[in-house]
């Protein structure tokens, strides 16, 4: 998968463990939505791993760094950056 691809497979995941989360705060016994929770964030965790191994770090306090010898969170351009999310002319 290309970078674009991953990212937008990571916001899916990442929406629907949020959307879980909050079901979870009103449901916390509900075993069936803590397995599913649960799957989604080890999914999205192998996702993010898949990106961060192709266009480097997510953020910049749980993305491991990829290089040894340099911080690689200050590289652009940034997954919130113009130029990141859209196509020139967009």
């Amino acid at each position: 998968m290309d970078k674009e691809t991953l990212l937008l497979k990571l916001t899916e995941l990442d929406f629907m463990a949020v959307d879980l989360g909050l079901y979870l705060d009103t449901h916390p016994n509900n075993a069936e939505a803590i397995a599913e929770y649960n799957r989604i964030v080890r999914a999205a965790d192998a996702v993010r791993g898949k990106y961060e191994r192709v266009a480097g770090p997510l953020c910049s306090f749980r993305s491991m760094n990829r290089c040894e010898d340099k911080w690689q969170w200050d590289d652009c351009p940034w997954p919130w950056s113009r130029n990141f999310n859209f196509k020139e002319g967009c």
